[in-house]
């Protein structure tokens, strides 16, 4: 019997806006750190730029195990990974590349970062900081939502 090959095609969008995702998130966390004092910086109504460091995930659960936070989470984005390449195109594919790039961009930040920490950084009113990465996340989980509700295969089979 003859050996089938594996037919995998990866998702070069979903890379892509990995990649974008992973691009601003850093320079916009870099930046903050340089240019803003923890005290803040008014942007406009009730945005501010606030400089803070969150060791657990979001909403600050786990804030105590930054480095079982860390572990997990790399666990979390590697079998992300392995299921957003395979992202049938359309919302699909941004949603998977969203969720992939504030994944992987949060994990990074949190390995590079001694304690190991995530730089927060957008205040808005009472909401608590968050960061690109974080909106990237939480857009990317909402446009997986909405392919579902539309009835929209995630993945390719």
């Amino acid at each position: 019997m003859p050996r089938q090959r594996l037919d995998r095609r990866v998702n070069v969008s979903v890379v892509v806006w990995t990649l974008g995702v992973l691009a601003v998130d850093s320079f916009t966390k870099w930046w903050v750190r340089r240019n803003v004092a923890i005290a803040g910086r008014h942007v406009l109504g009730p945005l501010w730029l606030r400089v803070t460091y969150n060791s657990g995930i979001s909403f600050s659960l786990n804030a105590t195990g930054p480095i079982v936070t860390a572990l997990i989470n790399l666990v979390i984005v590697l079998g992300l990974a392995f299921v957003a390449l395979q992202a049938t195109p359309g919302l699909a594919t941004v949603g998977f590349g969203l969720l992939l790039g504030g994944g992987t961009s949060n994990e990074i930040d949190r390995l590079v970062h001694v304690p190991h920490q995530v730089t927060d950084f957008i205040s808005v009113g009472w909401f608590p900081v968050f960061n690109v990465a974080d909106a990237a996340l939480t857009l990317g989980f909402v446009l997986l939502f909405f392919a579902l509700l539309r009835g929209s295969r995630l993945v390719e089979r």
